[in-house]
């Protein structure tokens, strides 16, 4: 039997369908971000990368570098183990402490990766609890929706940040059924905030419990980079939040906060935590130093902002389709597979300016869109640079503009 008819097929579907990802090979410097080395196949060309999820670069912070520096020098590379052998190592222990304490609960409990964080996090609680009913979010990640499925329990979906929808799925399941809401606090291809505290309310007057994802807000929002749960005043409202090391942060490595009596189940009990390796000491002391900088500098989420509604404004007064965002995510509206690749693929090979395409599955086939993310380190020159790059590819491709621009006369 020819095996590797299965995959080629395979392959050629999403090939066919416009679904196919190609990456780029970048080489970030330190220092220079968001300025990066593209690896192509006419060698090395600098290019501007303008969507990173190392939202604040903290990725190339002295702090955070010195602080993975120091470590690796001082006690290795790798942690040696599981947890449970010989991997729980000080720095890792002092950054469970530390997230713990930026969320306000009582303990937390790191994983390899948010995607992990949320698959065995979510899946383990739902198997601890009986008959538990998850309702959860129309737009929830991947790894959210991979941990309900794992978790065995019976799943509604209401509709996105619909709290109506919400109250009649609760209403429904009668107040004797344990129940849990999982949901985002900050959507990432949107952009887009759920209402933490109406969930919040509705989880009390129904008696369920909250799991809000946090991924793309911690270190974002807040007084202390908490996240939205922080910003809104919702924080000790939530049973669990999660969370993640690799954006904001600049790191590696995904979490969960919650009452000591969760996180301890969590990690008595979850395969996804058990029988893995655990981060490194270099990687936990960076985050650590990340966190605690983050809970005391607020320039850098000022900054941000301020960058991120310069792009947003730029973008809307060249005529192009900015998807409506209260927060630092800016999509670009495309709708066609094909387009949105091919506009990429000019943009890096001609203007020098790094873009993925945002097709589907990640976004609803005739959403597919660009999605920008500023960083304090985007200056003007550069804003001004994406915009006049983009009016040529729309004009090029001929997808629509609202008005003329200044950059097409």
């Amino acid at each position: 039997m020819d095996y590797s008819q299965f995959f080629s097929a395979a392959l050629n579907r999403l090939h066919d369908e416009r679904r196919y990802r190609v990456f780029a090979d970048l080489e970030r410097i330190a220092g220079r971000f968001p300025h990066a080395v593209w690896h192509s196949a006419k060698g090395p060309q600098n290019v501007v990368i303008w969507c990173s999820n190392d939202y604040l670069g903290m990725g190339q912070h002295p702090k955070v570098v010195g602080a993975m520096v120091e470590t690796a020098t001082r006690v290795g590379t790798g942690a040696g183990g599981t947890r449970n052998i010989a991997g729980t190592h000080h720095p890792l222990v002092q950054l469970e402490q530390e997230l713990a304490d930026l969320h306000g609960k009582q303990a937390s409990l790191l994983f390899t990766s948010g995607y992990v964080s949320n698959q065995t996090g979510i899946a383990t609680i739902g198997k601890l609890i009986p008959n538990c009913l998850i309702l959860s979010d129309a737009l929830n990640h991947n790894s959210m929706i991979e941990g309900i499925r794992q978790s065995g329990c019976e799943r509604q979906v209401f509709r996105h940040s619909d709290m109506a929808h919400l109250e009649e799925l609760l209403r429904a399941a009668g107040p004797d059924r344990p129940k849990l809401i999982a949901c985002e606090s900050l959507y990432s291809m949107d952009g887009d905030i759920a209402p933490l505290a109406k969930i919040c309310d509705l989880a009390e007057r129904y008696g369920a419990m909250t799991y809000v994802d946090e991924v793309h807000a911690v270190g974002m929002y807040g007084p202390r980079g908490g996240g939205i749960a922080e910003r809104d005043g919702v924080m000790h409202r939530i049973d669990i939040l999660e969370g993640t090391l690799a954006k904001a942060f600049g790191c590696l490595g995904g979490y969960i906060a919650a009452s000591s009596d969760i996180i301890d189940a969590v990690r008595s009990y979850a395969p996804g935590f058990i029988f893995t390796t655990a981060l490194p000491p270099a990687i936990c002391s960076a985050a650590t130093a990340a966190i605690r900088h983050l809970k005391i500098s607020n320039w850098e989420r000022e900054r941000h902002q301020d960058r991120a509604a310069r792009v947003k404004a730029i973008l809307t007064a060249a005529g192009l389709p900015v998807m409506s965002s209260d927060t630092h995510i800016v999509p670009l509206f495309v709708g066609d597979p094909e387009k949105c690749k091919r506009a990429c693929d000019i943009l890096l090979e001609e203007h020098h300016i790094y873009i993925q395409p945002i097709n589907y599955p990640t976004v609803a086939k005739g959403t597919e869109r660009l999605r920008i993310t500023p960083s304090p380190y985007h200056d003007d020159g550069l804003i001004d640079q994406l915009a006049e790059a983009l009016v040529l590819v729309w004009e090029r491709l001929g997808l629509p503009l609202h008005q003329k621009s200044l950059a097409a006369e």
